[in-house]
């Protein structure tokens, strides 16, 4: 019994490790953002019937369907970045961390300044093959990623936007 109990409770703390219902943008910024699941409706969608997620290797990990999300620069259109001047822009990158600590790193440049930058999602709603307990949450993607399981960002918690030193 003492047993079944443990691995209850571990499980539950699992299922709540990517909890994500509100993410905040901060750092570098004028005024920090927060963006709540219910917030991201406001946007204009962005619905795909489903992806592949492949690991570093090109392996097939799982997939997502039904995705709805809404494309990360319209989100970063709120935000007004602290910089000195437009050509310091160059110098900045933003780290989107998960619940769990998961970090990925993107450039400004590559978000706005390539056709990457009109492929990330934040999503608001998406199936796992297998259900899982990501289901519902925030979450970040690149569907033009090859490897796209190494910047999928599930339960995404924070943007911080920083400048290089």
């Amino acid at each position: 019994m003492k047993y079944i109990i443990i691995v209850l409770l571990f499980l539950g703390f699992t299922a709540k490790a990517q909890e994500s219902k509100q993410f905040t943008i901060e750092g570098k910024v004028k005024k920090p953002l927060t963006i709540t699941l219910d917030n991201l409706s406001a946007y204009k969608s962005v619905n795909l019937d489903s992806m592949t997620i492949f690991n570093h290797l090109m392996q097939r990990k799982s997939s997502i369907k039904n995705i709805k999300g809404v494309l990360l620069k319209d989100i970063l259109a709120k935000v007004e970045i602290d910089a000195a001047s437009p050509k310091t822009l160059s110098e900045y990158y933003l780290v989107f961390t998960a619940t769990d600590n998961y970090k990925v790193v993107y450039s400004w440049n590559e978000i706005f300044n390539s056709p990457t930058g009109n492929q990330i999602l934040v999503l608001r709603s998406y199936d796992t093959d297998p259900a899982k307990a990501e289901k519902g949450n925030i979450a970040m993607i690149t569907p033009s990623d090859f490897a796209t399981g190494r910047r999928f960002v599930k339960g995404l918690s924070k943007i911080s936007i920083l400048q290089v030193n």
